[in-house]
């Protein structure tokens, strides 16, 4: 089974826009970019961009997983919940014979949306390049392998699977998350504590695999 990618609520809310639109929704990751393409100048986009690249968990009924309703205090009907007005894909709230509803699963149901999904909690690590002595800080997913985090490094270094990631001097499984690899999140201690400074952070050392030296 293919593993799902997991993201940051930063890595979501930077796409906002008609052309790369994001949101968040029960725990997943929804790229509507091609929905917004699809329908492309129709008003019924508005609320959806109005909340590009955020969680909109607040939209649906999460024992149910779908939209949200209530009862209409005019006519006493129970219908969809849209604060920020109709949508894609829901219905009007009286019959009208210009709406088309052979869409087929409304977006929300899309599985072909959802690309991964979203981090319930997030920490900050330290990463020291011990042969050129860099540091970087990254935000990562707690739910995440070291691989997978070696792949977000890469941006910073081209060649960091060339080199052996350790902590406090032990080496790494890199199948493992951090909690896993026995790096405790202490991210809540620091907040409380006022240590905000990088210089607190749990820090994994990468040091070069120099193939010359092993005989």
């Amino acid at each position: 089974m293919v593993r799902p990618k997991y993201y940051t609520p930063k890595e979501v809310g930077i796409h906002t826009t008609l052309d790369d639109l994001w949101v968040s929704f029960l725990g997943k990751v929804y790229d509507l970019t091609p929905l917004c393409e699809k329908y492309k100048g129709d008003t019924l986009l508005k609320p959806i961009v109005q909340k590009g690249g955020q969680d909109i968990s607040d939209w649906f009924n999460p024992k149910a997983k779908d939209i949200r309703t209530h009862v209409d205090p005019l006519t006493g009907c129970t219908i969809p919940y849209t604060p920020l007005g109709r949508f894609v894909h829901i219905p009007p709230s009286c019959p009208d014979s210009k709406w088309a509803n052979d869409f087929g699963r409304p977006w929300w149901k899309d599985d072909s949306y959802c690309i991964g999904i979203l981090s319930q909690k997030t920490r900050l690590i330290k990463i020291i390049n011990t042969l050129t002595i860099q540091e970087q800080v990254l935000e990562v997913c707690s739910e995440e392998t070291m691989s997978e985090i070696l792949q977000r490094y890469l941006a910073y270094n081209a060649h960091a699977a060339s080199y052996t990631w350790k902590y406090d001097g032990v080496n790494l499984d890199m199948d493992k998350t951090l909690e896993e690899n026995s790096i405790p999140d202490e991210d809540e201690k620091f907040y409380e504590l006022s240590m905000n400074d990088d210089s607190f952070l749990q820090a994994v050392h990468l040091y070069f695999n120099d193939d010359l030296t092993e005989a």
